[in-house]
């Protein structure tokens, strides 16, 4: 079964902008899922005052950090996802991005995604989490979309969509996080549909809805050529 990605929407969430033109930057994702009769996934709504999607609903994440490369972790990225992601890019980012949708789960849910480990010092936004006593456990996710930013926007990424279950969590309920998103929820999957939800975060609901009973569906990605949305499956 296919879900359609509705190309006019994602325009709207992101009108082209003046200004010197953007390079994507690379960037993760994490979707968060608590199966059941009524899976749900975890979702936050960012906050008004974003420059970039705004008062909308979205899963947790953000762009790569020069500290991803370097962080330790308790797993490696299962066999999968590496392979995946390194038809895309070299080794250490392919498992810089993992780390990046981790960290950044952490930093804006509190919700940690790892293994318990020895409390450790370190410098930088891995602080928080090392000092938590854990380390990432990367293998639990899977890698399940890719998207890039239409040319002409205030912000570009090319992000990568990972999917984790949330019996891979340690801490099993969200906290307020870093404040980027105002609200935190977990939802069943028909209600997030149903909430003010970019382009691509709709299409990605979709495929995770698609992928708890067909794990090993093509991986889609999304991007703009020659001005028209492509939706390709590898």
């Amino acid at each position: 079964m296919t879900h359609p990605f509705d190309a006019a929407q994602d325009l709207r969430d992101a009108p082209r902008a003046a200004g010197p033109r953007q390079r994507p930057k690379d960037a993760a994702t994490l979707i968060l899922v608590r199966r059941g009769k009524r899976p749900e996934v975890l979702m936050g709504r960012r906050a008004p005052g974003h420059v970039f999607m705004a008062s909308k609903w979205v899963f947790p994440g953000g762009r790569i950090d020069r500290a991803d490369f370097a962080a330790a972790s308790a797993t490696d990225p299962s066999p999968a996802a590496r392979t995946r992601l390194e038809a895309e890019v070299p080794p250490n980012r392919a498992r810089a991005l993992c780390l990046t949708a981790v960290r950044e789960t952490f930093e804006e849910t509190g919700l940690i995604l790892g293994q318990a480990a020895p409390p450790a010092s370190v410098a930088g936004p891995w602080r928080e989490f090392r000092q938590a006593g854990a380390l990432p456990d990367l293998a639990a996710l899977s890698y399940i979309a890719r998207a890039i930013t239409p040319p002409g926007r205030t912000r570009r990424f090319d992000a990568r969509f990972f999917m984790a279950d949330a019996s891979a969590l340690l801490t099993p309920e969200p906290t307020a996080g870093s404040g980027e998103l105002d609200e935190i929820a977990w939802l069943p999957l028909e209600e997030a549909r149903a909430l003010d939800l970019p382009a691509i975060t709709r299409f990605v609901l979709g495929e995770v809805a698609e992928r708890l009973t067909q794990h090993d569906r093509p991986l889609p990605f999304v991007r703009m050529v020659r001005g028209a949305h492509l939706v390709s499956h590898d």
